[in-house]
């Protein structure tokens, strides 16, 4: 017969403390939110970048969205990418820096990663959310590639400092 531990030794909280904590942790949530978003540079042999066009709002951007629940920001990243440009990233991917994005919302945050290791899996196709996925070089880059895409491009090629807003 097992012999049961009381919750200090076992390591496992009463219940009560539990449901308290779990209480408090939602009520953060709805009162304080914070969306993660994320955006990978994906990075060619010859150093042309992928952007994408949106059909919801204007210019041309870096691949990504929404980290969703339970998801971490490299697996978040992946799926965006294969969604959006039929791109199948390989790792590891790098970390290039955390920004506040005070254009979408004060609670708006965007990781931002460079992938330079990565597979196609041919064109990818338009659809309802994606207009077009290409590949650009820097100095080539479409009108309509916005500010944010710029200057994080800029970051990551060394003729810009780093910096934490988007």
């Amino acid at each position: 017969m097992a012999t049961r531990l009381p919750p200090q030794v076992s390591g496992r909280r009463p219940f009560w403390q539990r449901a308290v904590s779990r209480i408090a942790h939602l009520s953060f949530l709805a009162t304080r939110p914070m969306t993660l978003g994320v955006r990978g540079v994906v990075i060619d042999e010859a150093g042309a970048v992928l952007l994408v066009k949106h059909s919801y709002v204007a210019g041309w951007h870096f691949p990504g969205g929404g980290v969703e629940p339970g998801e971490t920001c490299e697996t978040a990243l992946s799926r965006e990418i294969l969604e959006e440009a039929n791109v199948v990233v390989a790792p590891p991917m790098q970390l290039h820096g955390l920004y506040f994005n005070a254009h979408v919302s004060r609670r708006d945050h965007v990781a931002v990663y460079v992938v330079r290791r990565f597979r196609r899996l041919g064109e990818a196709k338009p659809n309802r959310e994606i207009l077009a996925a290409r590949f650009f070089a820097p100095d080539a880059l479409p009108d309509e590639t916005t500010q944010g895409t710029r200057a994080r491009l800029a970051e990551i090629l060394g003729s810009q400092p780093l910096t934490t807003h988007w």
